[in-house]
């Protein structure tokens, strides 16, 4: 089995089957012609809405509209969890003042604090960045955290032993030590900003995005439509994860074990 394995095309025909599988399955509910077929939309008509979609602009403007958000959130988000996560655990009395507030905070789901937000700064794109950066906010801001205060204590003491100043310290002990976790909290962020820029668009329904397409496909019942933003979603989704965890293992290529 390993040697069969080995080959990259032998593991992505593999890797294949159960989606062939699916698609054929799929095919036969489609074109049963009785009550069922009605939940499931052939592959063809699939196909065809997805290239009118592309032909016309509106799938690669609601993939980027969807894109833009999920980034901007993040960048907004993860700076500001790094940042606290990093001064909570530098700062031990910072921890004990806001540590009580912001785990009892990050309880509430993040579509949770849609309505209140959505009260406070209205129901547009602000509000659904807003959630955004929140959801990107505490995975980032638990895991650094994490990376700083339990950095262990022999790296400290050599760092007494040649005379660091503290921001010595923090660059060349705390950060380096603490990267592998700050950059997993990134990769959570990511993943959370992602999949609430999809599910606020879908609640709110405001501006562009993939969401919004569902949305609206879902008032007009237009399936074929709903499943090519679910499609897209799917396939963007797993681009931009795959090529964080690339840029994760060449920032973390100096650690001697392969993450």
């Amino acid at each position: 089995m390993n040697a069969l394995l080995s080959r990259p095309w032998r593991r992505i025909a593999i890797g294949l089957i159960v989606p062939a599988l699916f698609l054929i399955w799929w095919q036969l509910q489609a074109t049963s012609g009785d009550a069922r077929a009605l939940a499931f939309a052939p592959l063809g008509s699939i196909g065809a809405t997805f290239v009118e979609l592309s032909e016309n602009g509106s799938l690669l403007s609601d993939m980027v509209s969807t894109l833009s958000r999920s980034l901007t959130g993040l960048v907004i988000g993860g700076t500001l969890g790094i940042a606290t996560g990093v001064a909570m655990a530098i700062w031990r009395s910072l921890d004990r003042v806001l540590g009580p507030l912001l785990h009892s905070i990050r309880q509430v789901p993040m579509i949770g604090w849609l309505p209140l937000i959505g009260l406070w700064f209205g129901t547009g794109q602000g509000s659904e960045l807003i959630v955004v950066s929140l959801s990107a906010f505490f995975p980032t801001m638990l895991n650094s955290y994490e990376g700083v205060a339990h950095v262990e204590g022999r790296y400290l003491d050599v760092g007494r032993v040649y005379g660091f100043t503290a921001l010595q310290r923090f660059r060349l002990i705390l950060l380096p030590a603490a990267m592998p976790l700050i950059l997993t909290g990134v990769t959570q962020g990511l993943a959370f900003a992602w999949i609430t820029s999809i599910a606020t668009e879908i609640l709110l329904g405001t501006g562009g995005g993939l969401g919004v397409t569902m949305q609206l496909a879902q008032t007009q019942q237009r399936l074929d439509v709903i499943l090519v933003a679910i499609i897209a979603t799917a396939i963007l989704g797993f681009v931009i994860n795959h090529l964080f965890l690339r840029l994760r293992r060449y920032l973390l290529r100096w650690q001697a074990i392969s993450l």
